[in-house]
């Protein structure tokens, strides 16, 4: 957990706190989706994560990539924002956030994929007709406008 929301929850305990956030969709040249896998929960997501203080949404990118992936964001397109009732999520521990997300289209980058061990166990490409039944429920929805994605900005 990070400084600011360590210092949040030292505040309000585990009541929902609103965090800004970015969402990385890693597309490799055969049109898969780079997932990792989480242990934090059960399941499989996109690489992401909160937007620190004094971070733009593109720094905050850059670094969640880099932390959870080993690799290095090249170039990138905004795809779409997300916020609302729909983007509340409560952890394990029973600490509550609701998200505000932009994600991001990320086709160009440097390095090899390899999960960092701490967020995620396991992170591979998949073909986007073949993604796991077990997706965050938080990013199904983000996989399904990238999936219909004409280039227009979406905000859901």
């Amino acid at each position: 957990m990070k400084d600011y929301t360590r210092m949040l929850r030292e505040l309000v305990g585990s009541q929902r706190i609103f965090v800004p956030g970015v969402r990385a969709l890693i597309v490799n040249d055969a049109g898969e989706l780079l997932l990792q896998r989480r242990t934090d929960v059960p399941w499989w997501g996109l690489p992401g994560g909160a937007v620190e203080l004094d971070e733009s949404a593109l720094d905050a990118l850059k670094r969640e990539v880099a932390e959870e992936t080993h690799l290095t964001v090249l170039d990138t397109e905004p795809m779409a924002l997300y916020s609302g009732l729909e983007h509340r999520f409560t952890y394990a521990n029973g600490d509550k956030v609701q998200c505000f997300a932009v994600a991001f289209i990320v086709r160009r980058w440097t390095g090899k994929p390899r999960a960092d061990g701490v967020e995620g166990s396991d992170v591979r490409f998949f073909p986007c007709s073949e993604l796991p039944t077990d997706l965050a429920p938080l990013h199904k929805p983000t996989i399904e406008d990238y999936r219909k994605y004409d280039g227009k900005f979406i905000v859901r």
